[in-house]
């Protein structure tokens, strides 16, 4: 009985166990990352190109810079914002007043008042 794969022993998307013999990966350099909270971080990069001064941290997400002595400082977390607090940056009082007029109005209007 078949399990569905129309070769044996392979799956979707699976590659060849060893690297093709008749080519060569490409050229790359590992440059370390430091953070914060003393994670140290390699992330290779094409020999070619030039490597970004900050990068998000794998470990804890927060940013990582080139140097280990001067990490880049956590970044500021702003708070969770309800629907309502956008919108009352967004508007001011009396905005809301006369949305809140203009809507009633309408429904009145609907229900024949």
């Amino acid at each position: 009985m078949s399990s569905g794969s129309a070769i044996r022993g392979s799956r979707v998307g699976s590659s060849p166990m060893r690297p093709d013999e008749r080519s060569e990966p490409a050229p790359r350099r590992e440059v370390n990352y430091f953070c914060a909270a003393g994670h140290d971080s390699i992330i290779k990069f094409a020999a070619e190109a030039v490597e970004p001064e900050v990068w998000d941290c794998p470990r804890c997400g927060q940013p990582a810079g080139l140097d280990r002595q001067n990490p880049p400082g956590r970044m500021r977390t702003e708070p969770y914002k309800s629907h309502l607090a956008y919108v009352k940056e967004r508007r001011s009082e009396a905005d809301g007043e006369a949305i809140l007029a203009e809507a009633l109005a309408k429904v009145r209007q609907r229900r024949g008042r």
